[in-house]
């Protein structure tokens, strides 16, 4: 087992608290649904949004059958994710890993919950009089991406990172 692994949980599990705590008080004390969109930010909104799909809204006519294969999915990939985490060489793939499996395990107790995952912020830009606008997203998501970045980023500085765990 890897020596960082407990550096791995402790982020996930504070990756998954953050991500649940931010949604929870976002939907039952700020109300933000009845709320509508709400400016922070001249390039950032909060907005409800319900992604019943995976990334980037697809597969989101799926019904209730593909919800539960996409959980089932989500569930076979974070095992896979805590045997790799269980297996890194370094504190950075491990806490890229705990990145990951957090965010995860957080859109997917949105799933069990809501029937889809709880999507709140919104990056904006007007550039020439047009409005560009990115995905609505969540705090998982972006603990996803991170979680990601620093895998690659560890793959390309740590010698051997990129063969596989053994």
């Amino acid at each position: 087992m890897s020596p960082f692994f407990r550096s791995g949980l402790f982020v996930a599990l504070a990756t998954l608290l953050a991500d649940q705590a931010s949604k929870l008080w976002l939907l039952n004390v700020f109300e933000l649904g009845p709320r509508g969109t709400v400016r922070v930010l001249p390039f950032l909104d909060l907005v409800l949004a319900w992604n019943t799909g995976i990334s980037y809204g697809w597969f989101q006519d799926s019904g209730p059958v593909g919800q539960t294969v996409l959980l089932a999915i989500k569930i076979v990939a974070v095992l896979a994710l805590g045997i790799w985490m269980a297996r890194a060489g370094t504190r950075l793939a491990v806490v890229g890993l705990g990145l990951i499996i957090g965010g995860a395990i957080g859109n997917g107790i949105d799933r069990l919950v809501h029937g889809a995952v709880v999507d709140f912020a919104l990056l904006h830009a007007e550039i020439g009089g047009k409005t560009y606008n990115w995905y609505v997203f969540n705090l998982a998501d972006v603990a996803i991406v991170a979680g990601v970045a620093a895998l690659l980023y560890d793959s390309f500085v740590t010698p051997g990172a990129a063969k596989t765990p053994r």
